[in-house]
């Protein structure tokens, strides 16, 4: 008979540079090696822990919506081998570098913690993923966009990689040369000014649009806010002095209203063609009679009938549940992707998960294997397949042009452009 060690209630941590073994509630076996990056024992009665970053303040139309989805996705999964989930309260990412590490250190505050979904912007993830990372958990990211925070494409890890980090959102590289085949070959403009406010996300989605727009023959002036700003004139004199024939906003909402109620005191600037990415792809910005024209760009939103594997839930009925629970449209258009992502990471834990008795071991190196070789998953927004750096998304962008201020709902904007890689 095996001998074992019983604790009870009690728990024991060892805690090492790499590793760190939980045991919580269970009887573990003498000769039970710790692998690398621990272990997490799910005692019995215990309910298996994840966490939710996201914005839920600055940029709370895209964060609130993942984290709802997030939610629907852990109960529609249901149980994995006879124990619940929990991903406790949401933790708010504030869409900054500061929120993303604080996040991440409340999250390594309960070594219960197998997982995280999030965060919203690419900015908290480039700070939260080396603190998660270096812990052992696995991320995957429902709207991080940046090429930072993977790679390329050609095999070279961008600057913000780090083991353990995944995503479903696609690649901004897709989205740089989506927008520039559009504005270049679609709508004829071969002078374009860009904006962006230095975090990762803006910054890469503005220099990959640069390279694409100008391989393609146009040119693009660069021209940079910061996070907070309100007085656009400067930035907007700056623009019209170049005489471009559109332009291109990466950014978020809070700038980017500013920027479209005061460029019509700036000479020069009335008639261009606008187009923004996927951060400005929320209610309120499409709510702003000055947003009427704009060109959006971001992930596709034609999989209504598309079905995730795991839980059987269509788009179609995600949305209808959505709008049961809450009672309002998802205001952005990353809710489905929040699903997948979270049902993926369910999916992984499943699948390493050890029962012994009535306690679960769950095997943190095995579980960002399982993770990160995740393919040909069939998610609500298509099959899923991870890369060697976290790339999960399909690629796939759509562009919609927004012509009414009195329709806000993201996924009934009419689509003017497709790209698929």
């Amino acid at each position: 008979m095996m001998m074992k060690r019983c604790f009870g209630s009690a728990v024991l941590r060892l805690v090492g540079l790499l590793a760190v073994l939980i045991f919580v509630g269970a009887c573990v076996p003498v000769d039970y090696e710790s692998p690398a990056l621990g272990t997490v024992v799910v005692g019995g009665g215990e309910e298996i822990q994840v966490r939710a970053l996201g914005a839920l303040t600055r940029a709370g139309e895209l964060g609130v919506p993942s984290q709802r989805g997030a939610a629907l996705a852990i109960a529609d999964y249901g149980p994995i081998k006879g124990h619940g989930v929990s991903m406790g309260a949401g933790l708010d990412s504030l869409c900054s570098a500061a929120g993303g590490a604080a996040a991440a250190g409340t999250v390594l505050g309960d070594p219960r913690v197998v997982g995280v979904i999030g965060t919203s912007c690419s900015v908290a993830a480039a700070a939260a993923s080396p603190i998660l990372s270096e812990a052992g958990l696995v991320m995957v990211a429902p709207s991080t966009t940046s090429p930072s925070l993977t790679s390329d494409l050609r095999g070279t890890a961008g600057s913000n990689y780090h083991a353990g980090y995944h995503r479903v959102a696609s690649n901004d590289l897709y989205q740089a040369e989506a927008v520039a085949d559009f504005v270049y070959n679609e709508l004829g403009l071969r002078k374009m000014a860009a904006v962006h406010d230095g975090d990762p996300y803006t910054s890469g989605l503005t220099a990959a649009f640069k390279a694409a727009f100008e391989e393609l023959g146009g040119t693009v002036a660069v021209a940079k806010v910061n996070k907070g700003d309100t007085d656009m004139i400067p930035v907007l004199t700056e623009i019209a002095a170049g005489s471009p024939d559109g332009l291109f906003l990466p950014i978020f909402p809070e700038e980017a209203g500013p920027i479209l109620r005061q460029s019509s005191e700036v000479e020069g600037l009335a008639g261009l063609a606008r187009i923004g990415g996927g951060g400005l792809l929320v209610s309120d910005f499409l709510a702003m009679p000055e947003s009427e024209g704009f060109y959006f760009a971001g992930p596709t939103l034609d999989f209504g009938s598309n079905v995730n594997e795991a839980t059987g839930r269509s788009g179609d009925e995600l949305n209808a549940a959505y709008l049961a629970r809450y009672n309002e449209h998802s205001t952005s258009a990353y809710l489905s992707h929040a699903y997948d992502a979270t049902t993926i990471l369910l999916r992984a834990i499943e699948a390493v998960a050890v029962v012994q008795g009535d306690a679960l071991f769950i095997d943190r190196a095995r579980l960002r294997e399982a993770l990160g070789g995740t393919s040909g998953f069939s998610g609500i927004i298509g099959a899923i397949s991870c890369d060697g750096f976290g790339d999960c998304g399909t690629g796939r962008i759509q562009i919609s042009q927004h012509t009414d201020s009195t329709m806000t709902d993201v996924e009934a904007l009419p689509v003017v452009y497709r790209y698929a890689p």
